[in-house]
């Protein structure tokens, strides 16, 4: 064989290996997936061991635990040890210190990373990523035995969109009492859809409201009666209301109040996305998740499985008023 004939070989072959290596995007998600079921193990040992150990940050409905603090290492730390050039924006404000080998978590979900990357994210690098970390949301409701309020958020944004979320419930089955199985993880991204769940929607003639359990005030209850809604739940962690919008249990999330962070939003929003719903602010405003924005979500939460408009329309003038947009 001649020498040139060699160098074409060589070149189909390096050239099939890297057709074969998922992007970056892919891998990133395979790895989240069970970094986050990793996260969700922590939170359900942290509350076997009755040893909590509650911090209140700002308030008595604002609470840091100890399964924060360990998921939340685990989290940035595994991500950051795989991928050492993306932003990963953590809840929890944490001293530096050496995370225990314990809580690594370095191994990626296989399926994920058979799936074909859409390509429009195909070639995104590390450094153009931004990941959105709440490691407990619902802590609240942790510390009070409402474990199916509780999940671990995980959310990747890119040029400030939201494009691929994974969310972890802990306790999932745990009303099936000793012997169940626990846990489960969904996962989604816009232009290739959702997974680890059954979609389901609302009848069209019934408009069903979730809305804050521990956050509510005058415009959180004048929002939500201006719904006219025939059924209102009171539940903990913004995870937890997009899984009832995704799950047929809501219709619309409605928070009209800046209580919200983009780490409470950014996972369940690409999910909700890829499923057909929408996410915004009470004046229709989409949020963005640049690794320099604000922190808070000020003009409170509107979210959708369908007829997003509908229910924008139905906010008070009140309501927009006294949240303004970013």
């Amino acid at each position: 064989m001649t020498v040139c004939g060699l160098h074409i070989i060589r070149h189909k072959v390096v050239l099939m290996f890297w057709l074969s290596v998922p992007a970056v995007l892919m891998r990133l998600v395979a790895s989240a997936y069970c970094v986050a079921e990793k996260a969700g193990a922590i939170v359900r040992k942290v509350l076997h061991s009755g040893e909590l150990d509650i911090v209140v940050k700002t308030g008595a409905n604002d609470l840091q635990t100890l399964a924060d603090r360990l998921a939340q290492q685990s989290i940035c730390a595994s991500l950051s040890r795989l991928y050492p050039k993306i932003t990963i924006i953590g809840e929890e404000d944490l001293a530096a210190e050496e995370v225990q080998e314990d809580l690594i978590e370095s191994r990626q979900a296989e399926d994920i990373l058979t799936k074909s990357c859409p390509g429009e994210y195909s070639e995104l690098k590390e450094e153009e990523l931004v990941v959105w970390v709440d490691p407990l949301d619902g802590t609240k409701e942790y510390t009070e035995g409402l474990l199916d309020n509780v999940t671990v958020l995980i959310g990747i944004a890119y040029a400030g969109r939201a494009i691929a979320g994974i969310i972890n419930q802990p306790f999932y089955n745990y009303q099936l009492g000793p012997g169940a199985v626990l846990g489960r993880t969904l996962w989604g991204m816009p232009g290739m859809g959702a997974f680890g769940f059954q979609l389901k929607e609302v009848p069209g003639d019934r408009r069903i409201i979730t809305t804050t359990r521990s956050h509510s005030n005058k415009l959180v209850t004048d929002c939500v009666n201006a719904m006219e809604p025939h059924e209102v739940l009171r539940v903990g962690g913004a995870g937890n209301k997009i899984i009832q919008l995704i799950e047929g249990k809501a219709s619309a999330y409605v928070f009209a109040s800046p209580g919200c962070k983009k780490w409470d939003t950014c996972a369940p929003e690409a999910i909700l996305h890829a499923v057909g719903g929408k996410l915004t602010d009470m004046h229709g405003n989409p949020y963005r998740y640049d690794a320099n924005v604000k922190h808070m979500n000020s003009a409170g939460v509107l979210a959708t499985l369908r007829n997003h408009d509908y229910y924008l329309q139905r906010v008070p003038q009140s309501v927009q008023q006294n949240l303004k947009s970013d």
